[in-house]
């Protein structure tokens, strides 16, 4: 799903059985990962808040700690980034967007009233305006991933979504606790995606997924 070389945070999945069990480490390995910042690329601008010095970040953004913005991002105006986040580099978090305990590889937009938490976004993923993850469930019971006919046990009572690289999420739709998108999949607008969608593929908002042709 994720290509290593695009995150900062590579090592954060080293030994994982599956993307989504790096969600509880997110925050102590963004304390330990920004102490090794390098200081002619980084600024520590607060406690547990590193900002890379090429990235920009709007006055009305609000961040806090644990949280590290790559080099050449951008945060915009009244994104509210609550904790445990790490902005790839090149990635843009827009207008009212809200950020908690995610990972955002390079080049991820989330530029216009989304909300990702809990959440994995694979290089170049894009959501569109408005779309979300929802990551708790309504009967509060632990997040299952459904594949197929099988459930697997996450453990995790908050659980998003995993974006594969280049994942296009249209705008309004919401993506279930649990949701696993493939990489180079696409979302339509307005749908309700829950379970997992292969790579490749086309997620419909009827709940029909077709392959892509070559």
């Amino acid at each position: 799903m994720y290509d290593l070389n695009e995150t900062i945070a590579a090592e954060l999945f080293e030994g994982l059985d599956y993307p989504w069990e790096a969600l509880p480490k997110i925050g102590d390995f963004i304390v330990k990962l920004g102490q090794t910042l390098p200081l002619d690329e980084y600024d520590q601008v607060v406690e547990n808040v590193w900002i890379a010095k090429s990235a920009k970040v709007f006055p009305s953004a609000y961040i806090n700690g644990p949280a590290i913005i790559g080099k050449d991002a951008e945060v915009r105006h009244c994104a509210f980034i609550r904790g445990n986040a790490i902005v790839g580099e090149g990635a843009v978090v827009g207008n009212s967007t809200e950020l908690k305990n995610v990972v955002l590889f390079n080049k991820v937009q989330v530029p216009h009233y989304n909300y990702v938490g809990d959440s994995i976004l694979g290089y170049k993923a894009h959501m569109g305006a408005g779309s979300i993850t929802s990551n708790v469930k309504a009967d509060k019971q632990l997040v299952k991933v459904h594949v197929g006919g099988e459930n697997i046990e996450t453990g995790l009572k908050k659980f998003g979504a995993m974006l594969g690289d280049n994942v296009e999420v249209g705008c309004n739709a919401v993506l279930n606790p649990g949701t696993v998108i493939g990489r180079e999949s696409n979302v339509y607008p307005t749908s309700m995606v829950r379970g997992f969608v292969p790579e490749r593929s086309i997620f419909k908002n009827t709940g029909v997924v077709i392959s892509k042709k070559d």
